[in-house]
């Protein structure tokens, strides 16, 4: 309470708990023990009276982030401010084994601890990040086409080579939590991420938790079909959302035409007046306002977050959703019920809110601890 809610008196933790100022005194006495809160003097209105009020240490409970990307892997430690205070990247290799990945990841955790000399003791878990389908439940990954993992148990590997507990979800899902509560979605009560990018996914954000569905899938709407007759999809479905608009599909599309290796190569064809390349753009931007749209119809948002190389990193596409996304694509009803916004943390989203996942986890297990002690 008093971190999300900070600066609080003992006074104000009491009415809007109902325990009494004992009780409340008790706590509050143990956390400032343990230095997890801070006392700052305020004026009140009261002529020459100041009022005590509580604030959390935001060094005294650190996490450490993960993110696993087909490439690269991004390592942070994370105060309960939401900053990275340390930082460090690791290559993994093309088709590198899961296991010497997370042996990579463990090594790289327990070398940044000691580097930057981090007090191991406040060190809560570790939070993790990565494309795929997550049983979030058992920190496993059930399936993960960009890394190439199946049933992977992310948590207990990681578990035995640090020692730290370890919480495991979609990249997309951490992603949209590290907005909420610090970035481009902070006060909002129904926020979707959508991310373009090697894939097409999203997550909402209801009243400050990750809706995940019956099997923690729920935003996968890169393989939606739009198209029956379409593209054939790496899923093996025709006429997938991500057909249209991911990387790789674009790409592969391009090269019918001309070799490219890239999205900067695409556009500067574009840019280069080439009619071939235009059109493949302006049918992938068309769908992402299609996508934008078809998400405020069916989660009704007050916030839209875009995310992902492709709405990130070229104007155009930008440009493109100001001027023709709640004009042309909207249902009438829907426009001016929702922001679209653009990610606060670009590459360090994912960290972030990896971070934030372990010492939710760590700060709901305290929560139940202190309701049974109270029972």
């Amino acid at each position: 309470m008093i971190k999300n809610n900070s600066p609080l008196s003992r006074a104000d933790i009491a009415r809007l708990t109902g325990m009494s100022p004992t009780t409340v005194s008790r706590i509050v006495s143990e956390l400032y023990h343990l230095d997890f809160m801070h006392e700052i003097e305020q004026e009140t209105t009261s002529v020459g009276r100041k009022a005590v009020f509580l604030q959390v240490n935001p060094q005294s409970v650190l996490s450490v982030g993960v993110e696993i990307d087909k490439a690269n892997i991004r390592i942070g430690v994370i105060d309960l401010d939401g900053r990275v205070i340390g930082s460090r990247m690791i290559e993994r290799q093309k088709n590198e084994a899961s296991e010497i990945t997370l042996e990579h990841i463990a090594g790289g955790i327990n070398e940044l601890i000691e580097e930057e000399s981090f007090d191991r003791r406040r060190i809560v878990g570790i939070g993790v990040g990565l494309p795929g389908i997550i049983d979030h439940a058992s920190g496993t990954a059930v399936l993960s086409a960009q890394l190439g993992w199946k049933q992977t148990d992310i948590a207990g590997v990681l578990k035995k080579h640090t020692g730290l507990e370890v919480a495991v979800d979609n990249e997309l899902k951490v992603k949209s939590l590290a907005e909420h509560m610090y970035g481009s979605a902070k006060g909002s009560n129904r926020s979707v991420l959508i991310g373009f990018g090697s894939g097409v996914g999203s997550s909402l954000i209801i009243d400050g938790e990750i809706y995940r569905g019956e099997s923690n899938s729920a935003g996968e709407i890169g393989h939606t079909v739009i198209d029956p007759n379409g593209i054939l999809c790496e899923c093996g479905k025709v006429g997938c959302l991500q057909t249209y608009i991911a990387e790789a599909s674009l790409i592969e599309q391009s090269n019918k035409i001309k070799p490219i290796t890239s999205l900067d190569e695409l556009f500067q064809a574009k840019h280069n007046g080439e009619f071939w390349a235009s059109s493949i753009l302006e049918r992938a931007m068309t769908f992402v306002a299609v996508t934008i749209s078809n998400i405020a119809c069916m989660y009704n948002p007050d916030t839209v977050i875009l995310t992902g190389k492709l709405v990130e990193r070229f104007p155009e596409v930008r440009a493109f959703i100001a001027e023709k996304c709640m004009e042309q694509f909207v249902w009438e009803p829907l426009r001016g019920t929702f922001q679209i916004v653009y990610s606060a943390f670009e590459n360090d989203g994912v960290v972030i809110g990896s971070g934030l996942l372990a010492q939710s986890r760590f700060l709901d297990i305290g929560s139940q601890m202190e309701q049974v002690e109270q029972v």
